[in-house]
């Protein structure tokens, strides 16, 4: 039992010399490291000075709101061309917007042609010649075996309306 007692002390002594000898390479390459000149530094760029501005512009017309000339020409636009009927009572198929109807058929020859419009919600519902169909005002102009033809009212973005061409078609959807 001595003997492997002093067998294992022998061999832990041996194992802790043998770490010890090795560092000295590693003491002197961490000191060659240290002694190394590093890479220079690039000096600060230069600060570029800019003019001052001074805006003198205050009680000039804003750049964003029309112009004398442009508020008269909507003054003129709001009173002449088309307008909505905003007193007229609304008709059912004008509470979806156009693309939401679809048409499925027609009914009667000639002048006498009704046109069969569906709403999103499965209802089928017969249209003449000047009832109105759409958000935008859209008033039926001609009805034909293939097609709903209408004149839409919309914003001409001056204040004023313009009027635009439509159509349904016969099995749109």
């Amino acid at each position: 039992m001595r003997l492997r007692i002093a067998v294992i002390t022998v061999g832990v002594a041996l194992t802790l010399t043998g770490c010890t000898a090795g560092r000295r390479d590693l003491e002197d390459w961490v000191a060659a490291e240290k002694a190394k000149k590093g890479a220079p530094i690039d000096p600060l760029p230069i600060i570029k000075t800019f003019e001052t501005f001074e805006y003198k512009d205050q009680g000039l017309r804003d750049p964003f709101s029309p112009s004398a000339e442009e508020q008269s020409a909507e003054l003129t636009s709001e009173g002449s061309g088309p307008r909505p009927d905003e007193n007229r009572v609304k008709e059912p198929l004008e509470s979806f917007p156009l693309d939401g109807l679809s048409m499925v058929g027609t009914l009667g020859i000639g002048d006498a042609m009704e046109g069969l419009v569906k709403d999103p919600d499965g209802v089928v519902h017969r249209v003449h010649v000047k009832n109105y169909l759409g958000q935008n005002f859209g008033r039926i102009t001609t009805i034909a075996e293939d097609r709903i033809e209408l004149v839409e009212l919309v914003p001409n973005g001056a204040g004023g309306w313009m009027e635009r061409q439509a159509s349904i078609a016969l099995g749109d959807k």
